[in-house]
């Protein structure tokens, strides 16, 4: 199953939920893409945590049902993974995914579609495609932490844990296990209580789909701005509206 609530009304909650290592079969991934399109329809989301139920956060393709696929049916559902983690990718709002336990394979690629990762001190994770006889996470790991770095992790696809996870860059903090979901959750209601026009704009400069110099206009003219440098001078905290 894959489970979608709201903490708060800023902020959707993506849990995976498929015992015992939160493998994404098709209708696993369906069910992740329609709880993504509920979240880009929602105007009050303003930041979302995926994370994992049963100890893990992801360990990719279900196994059992690549084994019914032939050829043609194995290569659309991989390429079916990657798409899904393009649409994580693309969410018009940050993503934070919560690791604990194991993210290995697919689900490293999953967790590296979002914006920003962090990391119970159990977590393992591993590039393990090559392991498989494939290729995945070689574009958005480079990108994320370098290709020396990067190439480590791609071409032994040895597991790695948390402190080694951290040091690389791959994730941004490590936390205790019981705690990890709560850091996540306090990070995004701090993005939350930020401006969602510049967040999101913030977001697609960082990501290379735009320029800084292509959204200050709309920004600068924005009610959101002017509502910032207002309470700026009057030493009160910005409420934010979106427009």
């Amino acid at each position: 199953m894959i489970h979608l609530s709201h903490p708060e009304p800023s902020i959707a909650l993506v849990e995976l939920d498929v015992a015992p290592a939160n493998v994404l079969a098709l209708s696993e991934r369906g069910r992740l893409l329609e709880a993504f399109a509920t979240i880009e329809a929602d105007p009050a989301i303003r930041a979302v945590v995926l994370t994992g139920r049963n100890g893990a956060f992801c360990t990719g393709d279900d196994l059992a049902e690549a084994l019914t696929r032939d050829v043609a049916a194995q290569t659309a559902a991989i390429l079916h993974f990657l798409a899904m983690c393009d649409r994580v990718a693309a969410c018009r709002v940050p993503v934070i995914a919560a690791i604990d336990g194991w993210c290995i394979g697919g689900g490293l690629e999953l967790a590296l579609a979002a914006d920003i990762r962090l990391a119970s001190d159990r977590a393992s994770l591993a590039c393990s495609a090559v392991r498989m006889g494939l290729t995945a996470s070689a574009e958005r790991l480079v990108k994320l932490i370098g290709e020396s770095r990067a190439k480590v992790h791609l071409l032994t696809g040895a597991p790695f844990d948390a402190a080694r996870a951290l040091a690389d860059g791959v994730v941004a903090e490590v936390h205790p296990a019981a705690g990890l979901l709560d850091a996540a959750l306090d990070m995004a209601r701090l993005i939350a209580s930020r401006g969602p026009l510049a967040v999101a704009a913030t977001k697609r400069v960082a990501s290379g789909l735009t320029r800084t110099e292509a959204e200050i206009s709309a920004l600068a003219a924005s009610a959101d701005h002017a509502e910032a440098r207002a309470a700026f001078v009057g030493k009160r905290a910005a409420v934010f509206a979106g427009r």
